[in-house]
């Protein structure tokens, strides 16, 4: 069996370039509220752990667990929920935290789930917007990257739960 190759995609000073200027648009957006961010897992939580120190307004969090890929390289196109989210989003903004945006349907998904609990606004933060499946077209409201295509892993993005704890992302060939 070889060893999959990872090919270079975004590097550490980039990542953090790209975390900083979302902090401060987000934070110029919401100058005068506060927001609520709840991160997708398991991808998003390094980049929204990143993502919430950079903010200067007030922020709560939390975080839900949707998926649609298990152990595959492509979605399975239906997303199952195994933790929904357990503070009161009721008459507040909310920012759906994601660490790559594929083919849109896990977000849907999302942002109906996340209106029907009653959220004033939900918009969309993104470290990846990659377009090579997308099925449904979705705005991301604050985009980091827009990626054409490849399987990436590293900085939370994983293959099989491996890879995660790269500190870049890489391009992962098998």
């Amino acid at each position: 069996m070889s060893m999959p190759e990872l090919i270079p995609v975004l590097s550490k000073n980039e990542i953090k370039k790209t975390v900083q200027n979302l902090g401060t648009t987000i934070s110029s957006d919401y100058r005068n509220g506060q927001v609520v961010m709840i991160g997708v897992l398991k991808g998003a939580f390094i980049f929204m752990a990143d993502l919430v120190r950079q903010l200067s307004i007030p922020v709560q969090t939390d975080f839900i667990c949707a998926s649609s890929y298990g152990n595959k390289t492509c979605s399975s196109g239906k997303v199952s929920f195994s933790k929904k989210i357990d503070i009161d989003i009721v008459d507040k903004d909310v920012i759906l935290v994601e660490d790559i945006v594929d083919t849109g349907l896990t977000l849907v998904c999302l942002i109906e789930y996340v209106k029907s609990l009653g959220a004033k606004s939900v918009k969309i933060c993104a470290l990846i917007d990659k377009q090579e499946r997308r099925e449904i077209d979705i705005e991301i409201d604050y985009a980091g990257h827009s990626i054409e295509k490849g399987f990436l892993v590293g900085y939370g993005l994983d293959y099989a739960e491996d890879y995660r704890n790269l500190p870049e992302i890489f391009n992962l060939k098998l």
